[in-house]
């Protein structure tokens, strides 16, 4: 089927989620939603950074120096308070967008 593009909006959903597990550094996320997505979803490092930036300037993440797994260090980034909120919204939000394109899709009665 080929890599699916992500509709815009959908990125945070995906960063927070994927952060709800615990800490992670950029590579990590990126590969984490790669995974999940069974390879269909493959975010561009021009994407996910400045995303990450972005959710750290609304205080839904925070970040920190460590040490990754291959003893490089990185910035881990980890959802707050808020951002558990925001993940909780957002995660409304694409249920109400599903629900709405599948009642959109049906063929008229």
């Amino acid at each position: 089927m080929g890599k699916i593009d992500i509709l815009q909006g959908t990125l945070d959903l995906l960063i927070l989620q994927a952060l709800q597990w615990g800490p992670q550094h950029g590579h990590g996320i990126g590969q984490s939603i790669r995974t999940k997505s069974d390879d269909l979803l493959q975010i561009e490092h021009g994407s996910l950074y400045p995303a990450l930036h972005r959710l750290h300037r609304e205080g839904w993440i925070e970040a920190e120096w460590g040490v990754t797994e291959n003893k490089q260090r990185a910035k881990f980034y980890r959802l707050t308070t808020t951002g558990k909120k925001q993940l909780v919204h957002e995660e409304a939000k694409w249920k109400l967008f599903v629900k709405t394109m599948a009642r959109t899709m049906r063929p008229q009665n």
